[in-house]
């Protein structure tokens, strides 16, 4: 196996990513879209991309005219065609394929159309890659906890994206993000097709927390056995073998799923696993019963709530609580409002010093207060604050501690809260820790936490 660094040629992945890593990109662009939807109404599981695309004020419409569907500018806006012949699962993928289309700042300006085509550029499986993975991201954007233990065997991933109705892909990514078992999902394609031995370049690879191995983008399989006998949609292989270079020998679990538009061949998607690897100590949330006031262990800690954007001075919730175990820190947030009332904006943070080993982080992620018949939760605020608060944490080399954060008078979603500190924190080293008072959480809501 070798490594090339991955040049990015097409031009919609160029303008998407600005320099930027476009995989990145298009993830975090499909995560904003997500918290933006979800503040809008949109709920799950399951996750229905049609009334995404109407809440994205997108037409979408049936036409037998397209083979499996399009996204066309029209005046205004955008309107996406789909194939209504095609099975449910097929018209819900590619309505979210299309929707990550439109995610691409230059899509106005041609005909997206995921159909094979003679017309179609070299590197245009780029964009298609991209959009795949925005798909997943869309279809599968949150929740399904019960998946954390579930087996990452093919078969089982296979019947798990049945019962959910979604692509191989959206399952595989988002069994990566929750499972418990060291291992990592990959995605590949069969490049120089004519004669001699297949030769596979990893798409994609997204390892779990606990999976400690690097398998870059771009990797070539010179050979691989398991990945050849994966030459029709739906074909399934096992085995185990050694892809070269300095890594260990592999499990592959893996399927063929539908190619890349004018390919011969289909993509193909697996899972990885290997006894010879030991697994990872991957960060996870830490639950416990207690007050956030009073947080843990030792070494610098961060105390982290959301606050509204409509008062400097606290009249409820854990902000309340704060207040009166800390009255000079109140007095603080209030002189840093009154210095410019800008800094309530959404998504601004402000950290004040308890003490030499002890701070606290105000996150503004709730519009007004009081009550609401709709959530107050921002999402998008939060997840700007969280980024600023791993900056400040990585900077002191501090834990982060925190109650259960917008789920009260905020009435926030509980799971996508979770990932979002999830995907900010705890997956980029830095340690959380959530806790609850003793009787204020549900039963039902307790069993996801493994006590």
């Amino acid at each position: 196996m070798t490594y090339q660094q991955r040049q990015w040629t097409n031009p919609s992945v160029i303008a998407l990513a600005q320099g930027a890593d476009p995989v990145a990109t298009i993830q975090a662009t499909a995560r904003r879209t997500v918290v933006d939807a979800v503040e809008s109404g949109w709920a799950g599981p399951p996750y229905d991309p049609f009334y995404l695309a109407e809440l994205l004020n997108i037409r979408v419409l049936p036409s037998d005219d397209v083979v499996d569907a399009r996204t066309v500018p029209v005046p205004g806006g955008l309107r996406i065609e789909f194939n209504p012949n095609r099975p449910r699962g097929r018209m819900r993928y590619s309505v979210a394929h299309e929707i990550a289309h439109t995610l691409f700042p230059d899509c106005a300006e041609n005909v997206r159309n995921r159909a094979s085509s003679a017309e179609l550029r070299d590197d245009e499986w780029q964009l298609e890659l991209l959009c795949n993975i925005g798909a997943a991201e869309l279809l599968m954007p949150t929740g399904y906890t019960d998946l954390e233990n579930e087996s990452v065997d093919i078969d089982n991933l296979l019947s798990l994206r049945r019962k959910f109705d979604v692509s191989t892909e959206a399952i595989l990514i988002r069994m990566a993000k929750l499972t418990s078992h060291a291992c990592a999902v990959f995605a590949a394609a069969r490049i120089g097709q004519s004669g001699g031995p297949p030769t596979f370049r990893i798409d994609y690879c997204i390892p779990s927390r606990m999976w400690n191995i690097n398998i870059p983008a771009n990797f070539r399989i010179e050979s691989s056995d398991v990945l050849s006998e994966c030459t029709a949609i739906g074909f399934t292989a096992k085995g185990t073998e050694n892809w070269g270079g300095q890594l260990p020998a592999f499990d592959v679990q893996c399927v063929g799923i539908p190619p890349f538009p004018s390919d011969r061949f289909p993509r193909i998607a697996g899972v990885v696993t290997s006894e010879h690897i030991l697994q990872s100590d991957g960060l996870q949330i830490e639950y416990l019963f207690g007050d956030a006031r009073k947080p843990r262990g030792t070494g610098k800690r961060l105390i982290a709530h959301i606050v509204n954007d409509g008062a400097a001075k606290w009249g409820g919730g854990f902000a309340l609580e704060v207040a009166k175990e800390w009255s000079f820190i109140q007095d603080e947030f209030q002189e840093w409002v009154d210095q410019d009332r800008g800094n309530l904006t959404l998504g601004n943070v402000h950290s004040a010093e308890i003490s030499d080993d002890l701070s606290i982080v105000h996150m503004v992620a709730q519009r007004g207060y009081g009550p609401s018949g709709q959530p107050r939760i921002r999402y998008a605020a939060l997840s700007d604050a969280l980024s600023q608060l791993r900056e400040i944490a990585a900077r002191q080399g501090a834990s982060v501690h925190m109650p259960r954060i917008g789920t009260g008078q905020a009435g926030g979603n509980w799971e996508l809260i979770r990932d979002l500190i999830d995907e900010h924190l705890v997956r980029r080293g830095i340690p959380v820790f959530v806790y609850l008072l003793p009787g204020s959480v549900p039963a039902h809501v307790q069993m996801m936490f493994d006590f």
